[in-house]
């Protein structure tokens, strides 16, 4: 048997057969494995597809330089085989690039590239180069301005400067660009009227003197911004007017307020220009000591008052008319009660009447000092006048001026005299005839 195997062996067609099967079988192997690798260019089976939005990476020292002028991203056009070129567009797995690894500080035109496509794939780039500027990466602190639309204050009201919290950032960017900073600015988008304090979230932008917006790494990006609002408001005196005439027999000895001064509220304009409230006290209902409940009354543009009522005490003394006589004891009484009843009438009744709250101008103070009352309190007392009817009802407070001069004295506390300027025809009192006055030295 062995004989006969080494006889077939040995023969020429048995060599033939084995060298065949042994080249099928490599055939085979080299087959399969091209196929696992690559597909097979069948004519027909190309196409072309264009791929938008791919993003455009960078590579430099982002440490130390800062990279303007490279867009975010860029359109890819492949052509190729189908298979490949729908899996190109499925799974993007390929990376456009620019390689500034080894680019110098300044402004420069650079390639795009393709890495990780399918060599079976050929592709255009658009744009296929870039300008692209290299600077310095600096970082620098700035100061925070904090800002808001002042028009959305309601009326009436008025608003501190705003602040930031906290009120300085870090900048980080290229140095020319960081150089060109004119502002950084957090603007708080508050909608609606404004009547409260508030506080807010604010972005921080960054901008060049022609308010362009800068492209720069800004930390932190936000910043609390608060505004203190407040009601526009001044304290004025209140004044008592008096209005009608007093009855027959009825002095009146003073008007006293529970509270002398009011708070008003009004746009600004309005508040510079008023000077006082008042109170209007109808005499021709005074017949006796009472308090008398008034509102406070404002001007036009003033939006509200505090206290918008306050109580006059009002002091009277009930008293007979006053008459004028002119007689002579030797005329016969018919003939003197005639001409008594003629002077009445022609005299008319004397009236008694007391301002309050009578202010005491000063004059003659230097210039280097300054003056406080002692007595009377607030520099204001009372003035009783009297006076024929007639004359009487022409008068007003008005008429009437106080004041003391302190020409000549020096630092320290002074008993000074009022001086009293009435109009003719009339009797007038001051319930206070000196004032108590201390001159200081102006700090």
């Amino acid at each position: 048997m062995d004989k006969y195997i080494d006889k077939l062996i040995d023969t020429r067609w048995f060599m033939k057969v084995v060298a065949l099967l042994i080249a099928l079988l490599l055939f085979d192997s080299v087959y399969d494995t091209n196929n696992e690798n690559r597909s097979i260019n069948v004519p027909g089976d190309d196409g072309s597809a264009v791929i938008e939005n791919v993003p455009l990476t960078a590579y430099y020292d982002t440490d130390n330089l800062v990279v303007t002028g490279l867009p975010e991203t860029v359109a890819v056009t492949l052509d190729g085989p189908r298979s490949h070129l729908e899996n190109a567009k499925a799974q993007r797995n390929f990376e456009v690039f620019v390689d500034l690894s080894d680019a110098e500080i300044g402004r420069q035109e650079v390639e795009v590239g393709i890495k990780d496509l399918s060599d079976k794939l050929e592709y255009i780039i658009d744009p296929s180069t870039v300008d692209v500027t290299i600077d310095e990466k600096v970082t620098e602190e700035f100061n925070v301005e904090a800002e808001f639309n002042n028009s959305l204050l309601e009326e009436g009201y008025k608003a501190e400067a705003a602040l930031a919290e906290p009120n300085t950032v870090k900048i980080t960017g290229a140095k020319n660009v960081i150089e060109s900073i004119a502002y950084v600015k957090a603007t708080v988008n508050t909608k609606g009227s404004i009547t409260e304090s508030f506080t807010e979230t604010a972005a921080i932008n960054v901008l060049d003197r022609n308010m362009n917006k800068l492209d720069v790494d800004v930390s932190p990006g936000e910043v609390e911004v608060s505004v203190d609002v407040k009601r526009l408001s001044k304290t004025v005196p209140i004044d008592i007017v008096e209005t009608g005439s007093l009855p027959s027999g009825v002095e009146l000895d003073s008007l006293k307020l529970s509270q002398t001064e009011a708070t008003i509220f009004a746009p600004e304009n309005v508040l510079s220009e008023v000077k006082t409230v008042r109170v209007e006290v109808d005499l021709s209902k005074l017949d006796k000591d009472q308090e008398l409940k008034l509102p406070v009354i404002i001007s036009d543009g003033i939006t509200s008052v505090d206290p918008k009522e306050v109580t006059v005490d009002a002091n009277v003394t009930v008293t007979e008319q006053e008459s004028s006589e002119d007689s002579s004891e030797e005329e016969e009484p018919q003939v003197q009660e005639q001409e008594n009843e003629q002077e009445q009438t022609a005299d008319e009744q004397t009236v008694n009447r007391t301002y309050s709250g009578m202010p005491i101008t000063i004059t003659g103070l230097d210039d280097q000092y300054e003056m406080t009352f002692q007595s009377p309190d607030e520099g204001e007392t009372s003035l009783k006048v009297s006076g024929n009817e007639k004359d009487m009802n022409s008068l007003s407070k008005s008429d009437f001026t106080l004041s003391i001069d302190v020409s000549g004295l020096d630092p320290g506390e002074h008993e000074v005299n009022i001086q009293l300027d009435a109009p003719p025809g009339v009797e007038s009192q001051l319930e206070s005839e000196t004032a108590t006055i201390n001159i200081t030295e102006k700090e």
